[in-house]
């Protein structure tokens, strides 16, 4: 279904007007065209119904004029529907409203007379009606949030009217709760569901009373209902895993993973148990592990039965998991501190150099901003911390500069689309960063040093005007995404992707060397065959890193740690020293801080598959 053809938009009103002018010309396929396009302007206006009617009558209610095909536009299926009902076929008209509001929720489609008229649910069979409401309920959010209700409420109109006609018709009532749920209404939700489990208890109207129960927060009540949909059907395991969401909502793991297990004892591969499965194991020990194991069930079955966001929602606002972390240090500190006071210059005193891209981000953010470093600390944070090849920086004294060239225009506007600080997962983070896939080497480096202004967007004036860092350290995480798609036809042992990546790893101190190991630990992700390298890695790292700490503050440091323990595979020794450096940094207070309530909101507006 598309939203029509590739021309300029005209107004709802002009759109009439040139569908006014074909019909009196007696051009009924042109007449029509313009109809339609004006119903999708203004779906409610009476005088787009009333020029409807007359080019109906005028074709003696040829259908034709709005055919349906591969590509059919949305203005010709609401116009057929229309017709539809006009000719005394109601139900195959509601059926093509359900489609437009599947494509367009959020488009007032079905408020219009003949929907919400009481005499239509006694037209129509209770058990098509009932189909439709399901179809409704398929093509929106459960729940749907409270300002995208309004369009839908003609079809809870409907809903009412059919109950009242068929009052106690079970498949009806159960699909009208499960609509009345989604809407809001779940004092209703409870009542339509209670009366059709009273008048045919079954399988499917015990799960929309338990159901209609939780949303109610009646958790007693709404697990039951779930049992006794059970005792209807044991081998339905897609209720054991409600039944085990539902305990796990209110805190009952142990007893969550009961019925999960006596679903995986009935059929280990299926799909809503395994993910439930993992994500309650997850909540009760915090292992990584169950989540890696839950993106390796998902990458080797692709075709579940439905869509699931058990994964992302585990990870989310989780450190590296599904969202970049906040620098640290005393540089980004005052960065925060000019900004919360309106950019008013203040002073640093660094006892040794801090990252690199942090001196730099801040100063440039913070004009006048007086840097004053004191000393030169040991090990020296300028030194790569082994000999690499690819050596982005180098300095002047306390100063540092980019080695490497400005990148092209077509990188920095890749990268400029693409670059968000949160992610559903690691997998789906790595595959979003395919489209840095056809850049140079050069290009992808060249990024990492010389990051390009945020965009001109909401998200962009967000972050600038919140915390320039963040935005910064999206670009070069991106961007080490990126090289994963470098030369992915290179066996990994030997690739230059791996090689450049580890070399940014153990390269100078920077956040450059956290943005590389997570595009490391997320190639292990992906592909179980890189794990032991990756883990080596990712060990070696955090050993060299709480060997430096002992000398000298490491800002990265927690960082990080962070990262190691969303690495697959890792040794119990590194888990457990990840897992000290991480409690030594000291837990997050009560009340989140302005840039991890920022993070957040970026995080649940983020909806990339």
């Amino acid at each position: 279904m598309t939203e029509g053809p590739d021309e300029p938009v005209l107004s709802a009103a002009e759109e009439l007007a040139l569908a006014r002018l074909a019909l009196d010309e007696g051009d009924l396929p042109h007449a029509a065209g313009h109809l339609a396009a004006a119903l999708v302007q203004a779906p409610t206006l009476p005088e787009v119904h009333e020029t409807l009617a007359r080019i109906a009558a005028a074709s003696g209610g040829d259908l034709e004029l709005f055919p349906l095909g591969q590509r059919v536009f949305v203005g010709a299926v609401v116009a057929r529907a229309h017709l539809l009902a006009a000719a005394g076929r109601p139900a195959e008209g509601l059926d093509l409203l359900v489609a437009a509001t599947g494509h367009a929720p959020g488009v007032d489609w079905a408020g219009v007379p003949w929907v919400t008229a009481p005499e239509l649910a006694q037209r129509l069979d209770p058990e098509r009606t009932a189909r439709i409401l399901m179809q409704v309920c398929a093509a929106v959010p459960d729940p749907v949030p409270r300002a995208a209700r309004p369009p839908l409420l003609p079809y809870l109109t409907l809903a009412r009217h059919a109950v009242a006609a068929h009052p106690r018709h079970p498949l009806l009532l159960g699909a009208a709760s499960a609509l009345a749920r989604r809407l809001g209404e779940v004092t209703l939700a409870v009542t339509w569901a209670g009366r059709g489990v009273r008048a045919e208890p079954s399988k499917l109207g015990e799960v929309w009373l338990g159901y209609a129960y939780r949303s109610a927060g009646r958790t007693r009540d709404a697990l039951a209902a779930l049992e006794r949909a059970v005792g209807h059907d044991p081998d339905d395991l897609a209720v054991y895993a409600d039944i085990a969401g539902t305990l796990a909502d209110t805190g009952r793991l142990d007893a969550a993973l009961e019925w999960i297990d006596r679903a995986l004892a009935r059929d280990p591969t299926f799909d809503c148990a395994v993910h439930t499965a993992h994500r309650l194991r997850y909540l009760r020990d915090g292992n990584v592990a169950h989540l890696v194991a839950l993106a390796d069930f998902a990458r080797e079955h692709p075709d579940d039965s439905h869509e699931h966001g058990d994964l992302a929602e585990c990870c989310r606002s989780r450190p590296w998991l599904g969202q970049v972390t906040p620098a640290a240090g005393a540089m980004v500190d005052a960065l925060r501190r000019a900004l919360a006071a309106d950019g008013a210059p203040t002073a640093v005193r660094l006892a040794a150099v801090e990252p690199p891209s942090a001196m730099r981000t801040v100063t440039a953010a913070v004009p006048g901003l007086d840097v004053e470093v004191t000393g030169v600390a040991d090990p020296d944070p300028r030194e790569p911390r082994r000999a690499t090849t690819c050596q982005l920086w180098r300095y002047e004294g306390s100063t540092a500069a980019p080695t490497l060239p400005v990148p092209s225009d077509d990188a920095a506007e890749r990268v400029r689309h693409l670059a968000h600080p949160a992610w559903p997962h690691p997998p789906a983070a790595y595959d979003a960063a395919v489209g840095l896939a056809t850049l140079e080497l050069g290009d992808l480096l060249g990024l990492l040093v010389h990051p390009p202004e945020a965009p001109a967007t909401a998200l962009g004036r967000v972050l600038t005007g919140q915390d320039p860092s963040l935005w910064v350290r999206c670009v070069q995480v991106w961007a080490c995404l990126g090289l994963l798609h470098h030369r992915t036809d290179e066996a990994w042992a030997d690739s230059i992707r791996r090689r450049v990546l580890v070399e940014l790893v153990w390269g100078v101190e920077d956040w450059i060397t956290e943005a590389a190991l997570f595009a490391l630990v997320t190639a292990a992700w992906v592909d179980p065959s890189v794990r032991p390298d990756v883990a080596g890695v990712v060990a070696e790292r955090l050993a060299d890193v709480a060997e430096v700490t002992r000398d000298r503050p490491v800002p990265i440091a927690t960082s990080l740690a962070h990262l190691a323990l969303a690495t697959p595979d890792l040794d119990q020794e590194t888990m457990a020293l990840a897992e000290r450096i991480v409690a030594a940094a000291g837990q997050p207070s009560r009340r989140p801080g302005l840039l991890t309530r920022l993070l957040s909101r970026l995080a649940r507006a983020f909806r990339r598959p």
